[in-house]
């Protein structure tokens, strides 16, 4: 008997190798092309001659050549790689679960890694190092506490999706309260639960580089044992499939994708429960090329969503959690309604 039912996946015409090669290339065209955008727009546009002169002579005098330099550059690079981790996270938790609603912000995962990473930071606030460490130990925890959930009490898809919720309630309390007693060591807390780059530096992404590719790299290892695993946990098990090593795996991989992203990013939203749908339309269900995939179609929605997020209100700022959730948010009510309409309850 499965613990878990199949998850949905719409019914998609088949793809050659060809054809899922040019999607991929198309979403690396895209996410080339969402770079540049990001370096050379915002509330001071740069043109693209001024561009090249500043990567040309790095003059430190230059306005073009700080701006690209302390602020566009960095910026840029947190939201590729953030956004890409998170998609990549959530095509794993998705894997694990079976379930399409989930995603490491749906489910917790991404309050649990701000929770320990908003504690390292009261407990040691010298300690900068230790924040993607706590982050991922966050991000793990809660993960393997909603997948027991799902195993030992034999949640329904939509009941563990609530219980999820309510676990990421409990954790953004934690930290609303972490806040509260602790101000003068979290200064910046809101940019932070909201999610977005402002002020970040390419030291803070370089330290939770370990922890990315690792993650990363276990992703990749797993890519066909995943394959396998959507057949069922029985048809898994029979060819041979340790369903448990891979699913633990699967967890541990996506935690430390997403405790490093909002290590550096603070809690965005949505990321990984949109863009692998997304993903799956363009590409398929096969991890060897959806994993990929969503990594680029990851980063080029996060840099893309920011981009929005700077010029909408030019020169004011949105935090880019913010132009997220106003995506992501109809986008989960819609998987929602339409598992009611399939079912005709809510199982």
């Amino acid at each position: 008997m499965r613990i878990l039912p199949r998850f949905y996946i719409p019914t998609l015409p088949a793809r050659s190798a060809k054809g899922r090669a040019a999607v991929l290339l198309g979403l690396a065209l895209l996410t080339l092309l969402a770079v540049l955008l990001s370096l050379r727009f915002g509330s001071q546009p740069i043109s693209a001659s001024q561009m090249l002169d500043a990567l040309r002579t790095g003059d430190e005098k230059s306005v073009a050549y700080r701006i690209l330099r302390y602020m566009r550059l960095p910026r840029t690079v947190a939201g590729l790689v953030a956004g890409g981790a998170l998609a990549l996270a959530g095509t794993l938790i998705q894997a694990v679960l079976n379930n399409v609603m989930a995603s490491p912000n749906v489910i917790g995962v991404n309050a649990g890694a701000g929770f320990a990473a908003m504690l390292a930071v009261t407990l040691a606030p010298s300690a900068a190092a230790l924040i993607p460490a706590a982050a991922f130990f966050g991000a793990l925890c809660t993960a393997l506490f909603i997948y027991l959930l799902a195993v030992r009490a034999g949640l329904s898809r939509t009941t563990l999706i609530l219980a999820g919720v309510a676990v990421s309630s409990i954790l953004t309390a934690g930290i609303d309260t972490l806040t509260l007693l602790y101000p003068d060591d979290v200064i910046g807390a809101t940019g932070f639960m909201l999610g977005g780059f402002s002020g970040v530096t390419l030291d803070a992404v370089l330290s939770a580089g370990p922890y990315l590719a690792a993650g990363a790299l276990l992703a990749a290892l797993l890519a066909v044992d995943l394959n396998l695993l959507q057949l069922g946990e029985e048809s898994a098990a029979s060819l041979g499939l340790a369903v448990g090593r891979v699913r633990f795996a699967a967890i541990l991989a996506a935690a430390l994708l997403a405790g490093a992203a909002v290590s550096f990013a603070g809690l965005l939203g949505f990321v990984g429960l949109l863009v692998p749908h997304i993903a799956r339309r363009l590409i398929g269900t096969d991890n060897r090329w959806l994993m990929p995939a969503s990594v680029l179609a990851g980063g080029s929605f996060v840099l893309i969503c920011d981009l929005a997020a700077r010029m909408l209100f030019a020169p004011f700022e949105l935090p880019v959690g913010i132009v997220m959730s106003l995506l992501g948010g109809p986008f989960f009510l819609s998987l929602l309604l339409r598992r009611r309409k399939r079912s005709g309850i809510y199982d």
